[in-house]
């Protein structure tokens, strides 16, 4: 289980890299990210970025 970083206005979220289901555009400049079993995350970032966040940290060598 590898654990990913997501940074939010609101907070920051430390979630399971598995257990990222989907991303969606939201609005100013900020991304949902789905979870699988439970309400999408509102994070900072647009899309692209996010996904690239995301993949760096899931590929990572621990």
């Amino acid at each position: 289980m590898k654990f990913i970083s997501l940074n939010s206005r609101g907070g920051n979220y430390l979630v399971v890299a598995e257990n990222v289901a989907w991303l969606r555009d939201y609005e100013n400049g900020q991304t949902q990210v789905g979870m699988v079993g439970g309400a999408p995350l509102l994070v900072s970032g647009k899309i692209e970025e996010i996904a690239a966040s995301i993949l760096a940290q899931a590929n990572a060598p621990t």
